[in-house]
Formats: C-alpha cells, sequence, structure tokens
C-alpha cells in the first residue's frame, strides 16, 4: 500500500513538472526565445522548479525538437505547426518526447498525461486532436525512435 501511495505521489508531483513545463515552452515561444535560455535565465534568477522533472522536459523538449516538429508535421494532417493552438502545439511536444525519449513513463501515461493539459487548458476539440496526434506516434513508436 506504501509502495502504491508513493507512486501516486510521483504521479502527482509529475503532472505539476509537466505543466510547469509547459509554461516554460509556452512563454519561451511567447518571447522568441528558446525554451533552454528562458529555464536558464529563470535559474539564474533563483526561480529553481520544484520537481527536477521539469528541467529534464524543458531541456529533452529542446534537445530533440527538430525530430518532434518534424514528426509532428508528419501526423498532424491537415494542420501545420504555425496553425495548431501553441498549447497543443507545446503540449504535444511533451507527450512526443515522453513517448520515444523518457522509457521510464508508459505511453499511456505520457497520452493521458497531455490530454488533461489540453482538457484544462485548450479548446473543445484539442483532446480529439491531441489524442490522434499522439496514439499515431504510440502506434508507430518503434519504427521512429
Amino acid at each position: 500500500m506504501a509502495d502504491r501511495t508513493q507512486r501516486q505521489g510521483t504521479g502527482t508531483a509529475r503532472t505539476k513538472a509537466r505543466k510547469r513545463a509547459l509554461d516554460l515552452l509556452f512563454a519561451s515561444e511567447a518571447r522568441g526565445i528558446a525554451a533552454g535560455e528562458l529555464l536558464d535565465q529563470q535559474l539564474a534568477e533563483g526561480e529553481v522548479p520544484n520537481n527536477p522533472y521539469t528541467v529534464t522536459l524543458v531541456r529533452g523538449v529542446e534537445r530533440e525538437r527538430t525530430r518532434i516538429d518534424e514528426l509532428l508535421a508528419r501526423y498532424a494532417q491537415g494542420w501545420t505547426l504555425e496553425r495548431m493552438p501553441a498549447v497543443d502545439r507545446n503540449v504535444l511536444r511533451l507527450g512526443v518526447w515522453e513517448i520515444l525519449y523518457a522509457p521510464d513513463v508508459p505511453d499511456e501515461v505520457a497520452v493521458s498525461e497531455a490530454l488533461a493539459l489540453v482538457r484544462e487548458l485548450s479548446t473543445d476539440e484539442s483532446p480529439t486532436f491531441v489524442n490522434g496526434v499522439l496514439g499515431a506516434i504510440q502506434r508507430d513508436r518503434d519504427s521512429l525512435a
């Protein structure tokens, strides 16, 4: 029982870390600066994320962003990256990074967490769209990594 509670607590901490990472990715786009640069600025100013997973996510998405954006452009049928709502685009980046590059995160968790973020922060159509894109990438994951 303690083990299960501990895992749930970790899940909650990671949920918050994902939201914070999304905030950083979104803000970096809005300001026209790299997410890692914004993160470095905040760290230098003493704004250390509560969870190191935030840093892992931001740095991971930034490191793999070219590949992630290529996949999003391919799998988001009928949508260019520029046309997507900024929240959806950055949630998708986080989800794709977790599916392809975070072996400790089950694919279902990555998709579920992405859906929770867009349900809370984006349009009514966003969950269906995000689920479709991430589901297709998850299905093809072995041939993409």
